[in-house]
C-alpha cells in the first residue's frame, strides 16, 4: 500500500463521501473495505475516525450490494466539477 500523498487524500475523500462506495475505491485503487479503514485509522484524529465509522457503517450508500438497483455510478453526476 504505497499510494503518493495525493492518491491517499484521494482514498480519504472518497472514503469520507457518503456516496462513493467502497466498491468504488476498490476498483481505482485495489483496496478492500478492510484496507480502507486501516488508512482511515491511520490518517484521521481518533474522534475524526470513530464519527466516520459510526457514519458509514450499515450505510446503504457504502455498499454497493445494499443500493436500490437503480443507482449504478459511484458519485453524483454532479459531483465533481468540469471547467
Amino acid at each position: 500500500m504505497n499510494f503518493t500523498e495525493s492518491e491517499r487524500s484521494r482514498i480519504i475523500e472518497m472514503a469520507w463521501e457518503d456516496r462513493t462506495p467502497f466498491e468504488a475505491i476498490e476498483s481505482l485503487y485495489g483496496l478492500q473495505e478492510k484496507d480502507v479503514i486501516k488508512i482511515m485509522r491511520r490518517e484521521l484524529k481518533r474522534g475524526s475516525f470513530r464519527l466516520w465509522r459510526k457514519r458509514v457503517s450499515g450505510r446503504k450508500t457504502k455498499h454497493r450490494a445494499l443500493r436500490p438497483a437503480g443507482v449504478t455510478r459511484g458519485y453524483c453526476p454532479t459531483q465533481y466539477k468540469r471547467q
